[in-house]
Parts: C-alpha cells; sequence; structure tokens
C-alpha cells in the first residue's frame, strides 16, 4: 500500500515548446493529463527535465500556475527550485507562489563544488526556510558534486522538513548504506530510471522518473507492483520485474543523446508536443530518433 503522497511514481515534466521557442501550453495540458490518466502518482514541473535554466522567472511562474490549474488537486505536485547561491534560492521559496504546491524538489548546489559541511548547511537554511516539505536531490553528473551518505543522513536526522532524497549518484552501495540507516520518515527516492527496479528492491520508496512520462501506465504499474504490500511479495515483484526490462532499451535510448531531449522526441512521437528545445540544447540525433520512435510506437 502506499504510504507517502512522495512514494510511487512522480513524473519531471518537460516544458514544451512551440516551433517559435515559446512555452506551448496547450501540449504541457496535454501532457499532465497524459500521464495522470495513465497512473503516475504525482508530477514534478520546473525540474531539470523542464528546462529550467532556458526558462524565464515570468515563465516560470505561468508554468507552475498552469500546471497547479491544470492538475486541478488530482494528484500532488512539486514544484523545482534550487540552485547554488543559497540565499537566492531561500529567497526564491519565500517569493514564489507555492498555491497548490504540495513539495519542493531542492537539487544540490552545482557548479561551487562545496565540501559536505557546505552541502549540509545549505540544505539546512532550504529545509528552515521552505513552508513545504523538501525533497533533497543528488546527482553528482550534472553538479559536479556528490552527497556522501553520511551527508544524506546528517540531514535526514537533524532537518525535519527535508522528508526524501531523490538519488541519482548510480552508486547502489552509497544508496543502500542511506536506506540501511535512514529514519523512519525519511524517502528515498530513484533519480535514475534504469536503476529504479533494483532501488526498489532495496528497500525504496518510488522514483521522480523521466521516462514514465512518455510510458506513463507501464512504469507506474511496475513501480505500484514493486511497493505495493497487498500484493503477493514473490508475484508482485516478478510482474514489476517484467515491465523493468520491457522498458529498459527505451529508458537506455531517452538518455542516449541528453536528456531532455530524449523525452521529447517520444513524446513528439506520441502527439504530445513539438520535438523543440531552446539552447543549448538541441533535438536527438536521427539514429537516437529513430530508436525511440521503434520502441515508442
Amino acid at each position: 500500500m502506499k504510504k507517502h503522497k512522495f512514494s510511487g511514481t512522480g513524473v519531471a515534466l518537460v516544458t514544451p515548446f512551440k516551433s517559435d521557442k515559446s512555452v506551448d501550453f496547450q501540449s504541457l495540458g496535454k501532457i499532465i493529463n497524459h500521464v495522470i490518466e495513465n497512473g503516475v502518482d504525482y508530477v514534478v514541473t520546473l525540474g531539470t527535465t523542464g528546462e529550467t535554466p532556458v526558462l524565464l522567472k515570468s515563465e516560470k511562474a505561468e508554468v507552475a500556475r498552469f500546471t497547479v490549474q491544470t492538475v486541478a488537486q488530482r494528484v500532488p505536485i512539486v514544484v523545482g527550485i534550487g540552485g547554488n547561491h543559497t540565499e537566492e534560492v531561500v529567497k526564491a521559496i519565500q517569493n514564489f507562489d507555492l498555491q497548490g504546491i504540495d513539495g519542493i524538489l531542492s537539487v544540490a548546489p552545482y557548479y561551487n563544488k562545496p565540501n559536505q559541511e557546505g552541502i549540509y548547511r545549505h540544505y539546512k537554511a532550504v529545509g528552515e526556510a521552505s513552508p513545504l516539505p523538501v525533497i533533497a536531490y543528488n546527482v553528482p553528473g550534472r553538479t559536479g558534486v556528490n552527497m556522501t551518505a553520511e551527508t544524506t543522513l546528517r540531514i535526514a536526522a537533524d532537518c525535519p522538513n527535508i522528508i526524501a532524497m531523490k538519488e541519482a549518484s548510480g552508486n547502489l552501495v552509497q544508496i543502500m548504506q542511506i536506506l540501511k540507516n535512514r529514519p523512519k520518515h525519511f524517502l528515498v527516492l530513484s533519480g535514475d530510471d534504469s536503476l529504479t527496479y533494483p532501488m526498489l528492491m532495496l528497500g525504496a520508496d518510488g522514483v521522480i522518473s523521466v521516462a514514465a512520462q512518455a510510458a506513463p501506465k507501464t512504469f507506474s504499474d511496475m513501480v505500484r507492483w514493486a511497493i505495493n504490500e497487498d500484493n503477493n511479495y514473490e508475484y508482485g515483484w516478478f510482474d514489476a520485474r517484467q515491465n523493468h526490462y520491457r522498458m529498459l532499451d527505451l529508458m537506455e535510448a531517452l538518455f542516449a543523446d541528453g536528456s531532455p531531449a530524449g523525452v521529447k522526441a517520444a513524446l513528439s512521437c506520441l502527439g504530445l508536443c513539438e520535438n523543440e528545445l531552446r539552447l543549448p540544447l538541441v533535438p536527438v540525433n536521427e539514429k537516437v530518433f529513430k530508436t525511440i520512435q521503434s520502441l515508442i510506437v
């Protein structure tokens, strides 16, 4: 049985663009309805997948408002608010219109390469400033610095408003140390689609997924079967494993030439949005596009 509103399958939404690079709100609405109607548990807007580095402040506010209106309380909503200047992140949280939002996803400080004490103090400040529960996000492939298991556990113990970690280090030993030693209230969420099934088997609580946007029913079923305590223990995990392998090639293809370029290619094949990104991101190359097309249609 799903225990928490941020367990299960969360979807990291793209920000669709028209051919003139303006935000395509009609397509965003189609994508939101697509994932909710196919069983995802919550949505995440304005994360990395939403191309937030190339969105204006006004556009971010518009995307968040539109998402709240379109979701219409059908599922919880998480908004991404992060950065590498702690004071600015705190101010951004305090000034953001959080009406209708259920939680905040905040990435570890990037580029600066803070040490573990700096990361801890950053999240302590963010947790104290936020009126909503915070999901921390460890993604060293993008930030340039890894949050160790020790730092994550210290944050989990000392910062009650930081209720989860989206873990995308790819280091299963590190992830197991967090799962083994975390407080009972602290969620561990996969931030790596291809490792979601193994992480669930190790005791993780869910995922914030890119691939679930392209295959929401197959992905959310996999997660639901793996964590649903009402299912027969072995049978549910067997079905989950079948779905994991069913999606494995697609999950790899979606990240073969950059993300969110891969999932936007998939969504364009499904007729949900145009295959448009803002520079410096560009669409996937033709070979990868054909691979995604063959797997998604």
